[in-house]
C-alpha cells in the first residue's frame, strides 16, 4: 500500500488496526454462541417468562413447548443460512454491525445497530444478571434455606428485597467485567469452561429426572406448600389444566419466550470473528451450535413432559405458588428429585454457572460492538482503545459496566424486575429485520448465481420471520413487558444512536474527515 494510501486510510478509520489478536479457537466461538442461546436462562426462567401469558391462556392451554422448540428452530434457519453466509463474507468485529451498516448506509445502518444489539445487549445482560441472582436464591431455597426467598422472587411479589437482589447483581457483573479487562484471553476460556459445566449440568439434570420418574416428580410436589403453609398437591395442580395438548396458536404466542433466549442468538461468534482462529470455524461455528442448542432445549422440555406431563408443566408455570414462592423449574424440579443432597446441589450450581455464562459471554461481545462501532469513527476513537498491557478494549467494558448496573437498579427498585427487562429485546427483533434486509441488498449486488438466490432466500425469510415476532411483542406488549422502561430504553437508543452519528458527522467534517467513506469500505481486521 502506498504512503499516500495509507494516510488515506488512517483518515477513515481510527487506526490500521483493530489491535485484537486471534485466539479465538473452533470451540470457543461453539461457546459463545451456545451462551448467547441461553439455553440455561430459558430452563430456568420459563415460570417466570411465561406466567404473564396466562392472562390470555389460562394454564397455558395448548402450548406443547416440545412443538415450541421445533417451530423455534424452523422460524430461524434463515438466520443461520444469512450469518452462515455473511460472516464469510464480513470476518470483521462486529460482525453483523459491519454489513448492516455497509449496506443500509451509515446512518441508518449504524443507529439501527446501535439500537438493536449494542445497546439491547446491556438491557439483556441486566435482565440475565437478575436472573443469576434469581438463580442463586432459587437453589438456596430449593435447598431449604428460605432465608435467600427475597433474593429469589421479581420485585413486585411480596418478600422480595430489591438492595439485595441490586447488590448481588452488581457485584457480579462488575467481577466478570474486570476478568475481561485484566485477564482477555482468560475471558474467552472462561466462557468455555462455564459452558462445558452448563451443559453437563443440564445432562445430569436429565439423568435425574429420568431416574426418578413420574412417581418422584408427585411425591416431591406433594411436599411442596404454598407462600400461606397450605400443602401443594400434584394431582390438583395437574387437574387444572384441560384443553388440548396441542394449539398452533398457543403455540406460537409464547415464541417471544423461545426467541428472546434462543435461537435467534447466533452472532456472538461472528461479532469476534476477526480474532478466530481457522476458516474452518468461521464457516461452521453458527449451523453447528444452532442444532447442539436444538438438541438440548428439545431434550429438556421432552423430559418435562415426559416425567411431568405436559398437563402439569403448563399448569405449574401458571401457578404463582410454583413459580415464586417454591421458584420451580427444569433445574429446582432435578433438584428436588435428585437421589441425595450432594446431587442436588451439583444441579444447583450447575445452573448458577450457566447464568453467569451467558453474563461472560455478554461481556465479551458488547465491547467488541462498541470497539467496532468507535473504529468507524460513528462512537468517539477513545471507545476503540485497546489496553497495550491487558489487550483488553478498557473504556468499552466500561460504558458497558456502567449502563448495564444502572438498568439492573432501576429494574430492581422501580419496574418488576425481570419481566420489565424482556420487553426491550422487541428491540433486537426489529433490529434483525434490517439484518435480513442489508443480506438482501448484499446479494443483489455482490453475489452471482446459486449464492445469490440463497442469500437473497435466507434475507427475505429473516424480514418476514422477525416482522412476524415483532407483531407478537408488541401486539401483546403487556404480556411480554414492553413497558416504560423498555420501550423507552428502545426510543431512547434510536435517539441516541442518530444523534452521536449526526454530531460525529458534524464533529469530524470540521477536521477534514467525511465519516461516510468508512462505510463503503471494509475495515481492517
Amino acid at each position: 500500500m502506498s504512503e499516500s494510501a495509507t494516510q488515506q486510510k488512517q483518515q477513515i478509520f481510527v487506526r490500521e488496526s483493530t489491535g485484537l489478536v486471534k485466539s479465538v479457537s473452533f470451540f470457543d466461538t461453539l461457546s459463545l454462541n451456545i451462551s448467547n442461546m441461553s439455553i440455561g436462562g430459558l430452563l430456568g426462567g420459563l415460570g417466570i417468562n411465561l406466567i404473564t401469558s396466562t392472562a390470555i391462556f389460562p394454564s397455558l392451554v395448548g402450548v406443547n413447548l416440545v412443538v415450541a422448540s421445533l417451530l423455534g428452530f424452523l422460524l430461524s434457519v434463515p438466520q443461520i443460512v444469512l450469518y452462515t453466509m455473511m460472516t464469510r463474507r464480513y470476518p470483521r468485529t462486529g460482525g453483523d454491525y459491519v454489513w448492516v451498516s455497509r449496506n443500509l448506509g451509515g446512518f441508518f445502518g449504524s443507529t439501527i445497530s446501535f439500537m438493536g444489539y449494542t445497546m439491547e445487549t446491556t438491557a439483556y445482560m441486566a435482565l440475565v444478571t437478575i436472573l443469576a441472582v434469581f438463580a442463586i436464591g432459587g437453589v438456596g431455597v430449593a435447598l431449604g434455606h428460605f432465608e435467600y426467598l427475597g433474593i429469589a422472587l421479581p420485585s413486585d411479589i411480596p418478600g422480595a428485597i430489591p438492595s439485595q437482589q441490586f447488590a448481588v447483581g452488581a457485584i457480579l457483573f462488575a467481577a466478570l467485567v474486570g476478568i475481561n479487562v485484566f485477564k482477555p484471553k482468560f475471558g474467552y476460556k472462561l466462557v468455555s469452561y462455564l459452558t462445558i459445566i452448563g451443559i453437563a449440568t443440564l445432562f445430569l439434570s436429565i439423568l435425574t429426572l429420568l431416574a426418578a420418574g413420574h412417581s418422584g416428580v408427585v411425591n416431591f410436589v406433594n411436599g411442596l406448600q404454598d407462600g400461606a403453609g397450605k400443602p401443594i398437591s400434584f394431582s390438583a395442580v395437574e387437574s387444572s389444566y384441560s384443553g388440548p395438548s396441542f394449539d398452533l396458536g398457543a403455540t406460537l404466542f409464547v415464541m417471544p419466550v423461545l426467541f428472546a433466549f434462543v435461537y435467534p442468538w447466533l452472532n456472538a461468534a461472528p461479532a469476534v470473528a476477526s480474532e478466530i482462529k481457522g476458516r474452518g470455524a468461521v464457516r461452521w461455528n453458527v449451523p453447528l451450535s444452532a442444532l447442539i442448542a436444538l438438541v438440548l432445549t428439545t431434550a429438556a422440555l421432552g423430559t418435562l413432559y415426559y416425567v411431568a406431563g405436559q398437563p402439569f408443566v403448563n399448569a405449574s408455570m401458571a401457578n404463582p405458588a410454583l413459580v415464586f414462592f417454591n421458584n420451580l423449574n427444569f433445574f429446582t424440579l432435578a433438584m428436588g428429585v435428585a437421589p441425595n443432597a450432594a446431587v442436588s446441589v451439583i444441579i444447583g450450581l450447575g445452573w448458577i454457572v450457566w447464568i453467569v455464562a451467558i453474563l461472560a459471554y455478554g461481556i465479551i461481545v458488547i465491547s467488541r460492538y462498541l470497539l467496532a462501532q468507535s473504529f468507524d469513527r460513528f462512537l468517539p476513537a477513545k471507545v476503540s482503545f485497546v489496553s497495550p498491557r491487558f489487550g483488553s478494549p478498557v473504556i468499552a467494558h466500561a460504558i458497558d459496566l456502567v449502563f448495564t448496573i444502572s438498568l439492573v437498579g432501576l429494574a430492581s427498585y422501580y419496574f418488576a424486575g425481570a419481566s420489565s427487562l424482556f420487553g426491550a429485546i422487541a428491540g433486537s427483533m426489529i433490529y434483525f429485520v434490517f439484518v435480513g434486509l442489508a443480506a438482501v441488498l448484499h446479494a443483489r449486488k455482490n453475489e452471482r448465481g446459486g449464492a445469490r438466490t440463497l442469500l437473497m432466500l435466507a434475507g427475505v425469510g429473516n424480514i418476514i420471520v422477525f416482522s412476524y415476532v415483532t407483531w407478537l411483542f408488541l401486539f401483546n406488549y403487556s404480556t411480554w413487558g414492553v413497558n416504560i422502561l423498555s420501550g423507552g430504553f428502545n426510543v431512547f437508543s434510536i435517539i441516541l444512536g442518530a444523534s452521536l452519528y449526526l454530531a460525529a458527522r458534524s464533529y469530524l467534517r470540521r477536521r477534514g474527515i467525511d465519516i461516510s467513506l468508512a462505510y463503503k469500505e471494509i475495515p481492517p481486521e
